[in-house]
C-alpha cells in the first residue's frame, strides 16, 4: 500500500456543452483533493469536444488537477488536455502511448480480466481504472480487482466508487485514486459535501489500513 493517502479522480457525465456544468465542477474541485478530471463527451463532433475541454480544463488545471479526455489521443493536446483515457489494452492504447508519452498522461480502463490489466500495465499505462460509470462490475468485483492489483503491481490503480459511501473500502484495499461519477453530479446542492465526505473517508480508511 502506498504511503500517500488516495486522491480523488472525478469523471464527468457525458457532456454536450460546458457552460452549465462548469459551476458544478468548480464546486467539486474546491471541496477536496482532486488529482485528475476525466471529461466525457456526449457527442462525436470534435469541434464541440474541443470547446468543452477548453472551457473545463483550465478550471481543473488552475487548481492543480490534471485534465484528461476520452479515447482521442490526437485531440487531447490540441484541446489543451493533459492526457487521454483509453478503453482496453490493444492497438489504441499502443498508439496513444506512442503519440503522447512521456509528455502527457495515458490511462486505461475497461480491462476485461487480469491478463488485459497486466498487458496494459506492462505496455506503460500511467494508471489502470477498475470499474466505471458504464461498466457492469459490482462494487465487490472492483474491490477484488483492486486488492489483487495493489498487492502485486506498482502501476497506480484507480478504483471506481459506484456508491460514494463505499469509497473507504476501496481506499483500504490499496487504490491510489478513487473515482467518482454516479451519485455525485445528480444533486448539485450536495456535490461539495459528497466530495468532502469521500475525501475524509478515504484518508481515514487509508490510515486505518496501514
Amino acid at each position: 500500500m502506498s504511503e500517500e493517502a488516495p486522491r480523488l479522480f472525478l469523471i464527468t457525465p457525458p457532456l454536450v456543452e460546458a457552460a452549465n456544468f462548469a459551476p458544478l465542477l468548480e464546486a467539486a474541485l474546491d471541496a477536496g483533493d482532486v488529482a485528475c478530471l476525466l471529461i466525457r463527451a456526449g457527442t462525436q463532433d470534435e469541434g464541440t469536444i474541443k470547446l468543452i475541454v477548453r472551457t473545463l480544463a483550465p478550471l481543473a488545471q488552475d487548481r492543480g488537477t490534471a485534465c484528461l479526455v476520452e479515447h482521442n489521443a490526437r485531440l487531447a493536446p490540441r484541446a489543451g488536455a493533459d492526457g487521454v483515457h483509453i478503453d482496453g489494452a490493444g492497438p489504441q492504447l499502443t498508439e496513444a502511448l506512442s503519440a503522447l508519452k512521456p509528455d502527457r498522461i495515458v490511462g486505461v480502463g475497461k480491462l476485461e480480466g487480469r491478463d488485459a490489466a497486466m498487458e496494459a500495465g506492462e505496455a506503460g499505462a500511467d494508471y489502470l481504472l477498475f470499474g466505471g460509470p458504464d461498466e457492469p462490475e459490482s462494487h465487490e468485483a472492483i474491490l477484488e480487482r483492486v486488492e489483487w492489483w495493489a498487492g502485486i503491481f506498482n502501476v497506480p490503480c484507480v478504483a471506481y466508487a459506484r456508491d460514494p459511501a463505499k469509497a473507504g473500502e476501496l481506499a483500504a484495499a490499496g487504490a491510489e485514486f478513487i473515482a467518482l461519477c454516479d451519485g455525485l453530479w445528480e444533486h448539485p446542492e450536495t456535490i461539495a459535501s459528497t466530495v468532502a465526505s469521500v475525501g475524509l473517508a478515504i484518508r481515514s480508511a487509508h490510515e486505518a489500513a496501514r
